[in-house]
């Protein structure tokens, strides 16, 4: 069955949409993250406008992190103080970064630093979350004691130290909080909530435990997504409502079932799991990135 999207004026089947919608929410409950990174990119590649896509997903991001966070809060893996720094962080990236998006539009140049965003941030987190979660994987097959996760360096010395009890940290409020900012930035530029830079940066950088990292990041990306939804919404009018809504029912779904399973597995196998997938996507989008298109000149109006 057709729908016609009316912004990003194409018509999609609206099954294959619930479809998307549903696998991403199921994920955003097993992994922590959104589901943005890997919404975007399959949105494009069924013919939606990468400005279109990168605009509306975000709403999906909100809805399926909503639901994905009560799924974890339900079992105590939530660090809300966390939350609320990093999302402070998130509200000053996120505003400065829909800024920069607007400009990089009225150049024509939005859609590449889209593409080239993905290909390299992916590559490097996907490798990362790789090899920390085949050693942790495998220091737990041999019985080792399990090595540090993060290294303290000058930036955990920092002003306006606090205690995060939840997280079981004492550290600068600015070190999250930066990371907020950066991840605000990015959630802007490439349609995502910013998890997959976020998750690894709880995990290795503050040394967050793996548990509480899921629920908190879900937590932040919910208020980062819809501020970002809001401005690109009022500012560069590429939200489609009608795309929207038959993301958000899918994700919702599958957000619940994502959290039951994710519940289930061990801190090492989501980490295995979860660089596999980023480093697919990568590889994807980097195919598409070189290989020469169906049609070489397109026509298209100024916005």
């Amino acid at each position: 069955m057709q729908i016609y999207l009316p912004i990003a004026e194409i018509s999609v089947d609206v099954f294959l949409l619930l479809g998307l919608g549903s696998v991403i929410g199921f994920l955003s409950g097993i992994f922590g993250v959104g589901g943005g990174f890997l919404m975007t990119p399959l949105l494009v590649l069924i013919g939606i406008p990468p400005t279109i896509a990168v605009a509306t997903q975000a709403n999906h991001v909100v809805a399926s992190s909503v639901s994905g966070v009560f799924a974890h809060w339900r079992r105590g893996n939530v660090d809300f103080k966390m939350g609320v720094v990093l999302l402070m962080g998130g509200f000053v990236g996120s505003t400065l970064g829909v800024a920069l998006f607007s400009y990089l539009r009225e150049l024509g140049q939005i859609d590449l630093v889209i593409n080239l965003s993905y290909v390299t941030l992916l590559t490097i987190v996907g490798a990362m979350m790789l090899w920390e979660g085949v050693r942790a994987f495998l220091r737990r097959r041999s019985k080792l004691a399990p090595g540090k996760l993060h290294v303290h360096t000058w930036v955990h010395g920092l002003p306006l130290k606090t205690r995060f009890r939840k997280s079981r940290l004492y550290i600068s409020a600015l070190l999250p909080f930066g990371i907020g900012l950066m991840v605000g930035v990015i959630s802007a530029i490439m349609g995502v909530g910013g998890a997959f830079i976020l998750v690894p940066l709880m995990i290795y950088l503050l040394g967050m435990p793996t548990a509480v990292v899921i629920g908190t990041s879900l937590f932040q990306i919910i208020f980062v997504s819809a501020n970002v939804t809001f401005l690109q919404a009022s500012q560069n009018h590429t939200v489609d409502l009608a795309l929207a809504m038959l993301l958000i029912v899918g994700g919702v779904i599958g957000a619940q079932l994502g959290g039951r399973m994710g519940a289930r597995l061990p801190g090492d196998t989501l980490r295995i799991l979860l660089g596999i997938l980023v480093m697919i996507v990568a590889v994807r989008l980097g195919v598409e990135l070189v290989t020469t298109p169906d049609d070489l000149y397109s026509l298209g109006v100024e916005p």
